[in-house]
């Protein structure tokens, strides 16, 4: 028995139309880049940020007279949140296990992981200034050993957004380019005269910017396909509403399209919430846009038990899922689906957002069911070798090798076995006889 409190709001019939228009925008904007490179990123810069200085690139000089004007305290925080970061990532590093491994005599087969050489990192701007995107995204890959790290940021309001570009720098970013929107993303995918292209990109953005990355992808890698983000929260009867009711706002705020839900065992708790939600709105520096992502996008599911809640919370594959039970640890073994769990009151997606060392790069719209979030192994290639050293081991792939792809009519890989095979036998195959006396 499950039934809900509040329902998610029916107010998007125009989300095909818009998208339709963003996806031919992008496209347009893409193809101009490719095609007319620096004029085309300078035109667009100026029309959409109103910013065309001599060159977008930062010189060393610029970045440490930017740092300077940034309040010190701002820089204490940047380091302190780095520091969580990185040393987050490199346990995950230390995590990836590189091996050889003898399968037959003289036959050795391994793995190794090699980093991404050039990537791409946008940071957003538009309503905030997003510091933690530069840890999330330059630091995480230089951790991973990536050699290039281009990392770019548009200006907020003609200005230029001095605590993200120290946060790039802080986080070793190789070059900085203060460049937003779809023409940085295309111009750091294609290349132009003056920006050297990468291989990967990184980092979120606006809708513009996420359907840039889609349609760049293949001809470069990406991180994540993002969507707005969601928060969903499974609270029980020990939960305070009031905190439950905040967390849920927190990520409203990020804009009208975030979904926040709740799934409780508890009416009274969920009543409770509703009604803290009512008071806290009005009050919301943020309420422009967590207002909004309340009404059409905020859903609360009242369950029997919490049997009941853990198979509802993975079918939405929330990108951030608070656990907010008397064992929430329980979750751990209890669910399958999320980018990101947030286990006791004690912690809260606001801590993985900004400061607590995970990753906040994540999958939404039910991407948690494929895919987990960004992290240092995306940074990452797994490459295998082999090698044989052993003729009595190689025959005897080869001749494997030989009735396995004959089976498939591969007639020529099947002769690569053939003839290793008669390199120890020293009989050849009556197809090498006939081509030799041919």
């Amino acid at each position: 028995m499950s039934y809900q409190l509040k329902t998610k709001a029916q107010s998007e019939s125009g989300a095909a139309k818009g998208s339709a228009a963003v996806t031919s925008t992008v496209a347009s904007v893409i193809a101009d880049v490719r095609e007319r490179g620096d004029a085309a990123v300078r035109e667009y810069s100026q029309k959409f940020d109103n910013w065309s200085p001599s060159d977008f690139r930062l010189t060393q000089e610029q970045v440490k007279e930017i740092v300077a004007g940034v309040p010190a305290q701002v820089l204490d925080d940047i380091r302190a949140v780095q520091n969580n970061v990185r040393a987050f990532a490199e346990h995950q590093l230390n995590s990836i296990r590189e091996f050889e491994v003898e399968t037959m005599p003289g036959v050795f087969l391994g793995q190794k992981h090699l980093p991404v050489t050039a990537v791409g990192a946008y940071v957003p701007g538009g309503r905030y200034p997003l510091l933690a995107s530069a840890h999330m995204t330059v630091l995480t890959a230089k951790v991973a050993g990536v050699s290039r790290v281009t990392a770019c940021t548009p200006p907020i309001r003609g200005e230029i957004p001095g605590a993200t570009v120290a946060a790039m720098h802080f986080a070793g970013a190789d070059e900085i380019l203060l460049l937003g929107g779809v023409q940085a993303v295309a111009a750091l995918a294609v290349g132009t005269e003056t920006i050297k292209p990468v291989d990967m990109l990184a980092g979120p953005g606006n809708a513009y910017v996420a359907e840039a990355k889609r349609q760049l992808f293949g001809e470069v890698g990406i991180d994540l396909f993002a969507g707005p983000t969601e928060i969903l929260v499974i609270a029980d009867h020990t939960a305070d509403p009031f905190l439950v009711a905040v967390d849920l706002l927190s990520q409203a705020e990020h804009g009208p399209d975030s979904p926040a839900i709740l799934i409780t065992t508890s009416e009274s708790l969920g009543q409770a919430v509703l009604g803290h939600i009512d008071r806290l709105l009005p009050g919301m520096p943020t309420k422009d846009f967590a207002g909004p992502a309340w009404r059409d996008h905020g859903q609360i599911h009242v369950v029997e038990d919490l049997d009941a809640a853990w198979p509802l919370a993975d079918a939405f594959a929330a990108e951030h899922v608070e656990v907010l039970t008397a064992n929430p640890r329980q979750a751990l073994s209890a669910m399958h689906n999320y980018g990101a769990l947030f286990l006791g009151e004690g912690t809260c997606v606001s801590y993985g957002d900004k400061v607590i060392g995970t990753n906040h790069t994540l999958p939404t719209r039910g991407a948690a069911r494929y895919t987990g979030g960004l992290w240092v192994g995306k940074f990452l290639r797994t490459i295998t070798y082999q090698e044989v050293t052993n003729e009595e081991s190689s025959a005897a792939l080869g001749e494997l090798c030989g009735r396995a792809a004959r089976a498939e009519f591969f007639e020529g890989h099947a002769r690569s076995g053939d003839i290793r095979l008669a390199r120890h036998t020293g009989s050849l195959p009556d197809w090498a006889t006939a081509a030799i006396h041919a």
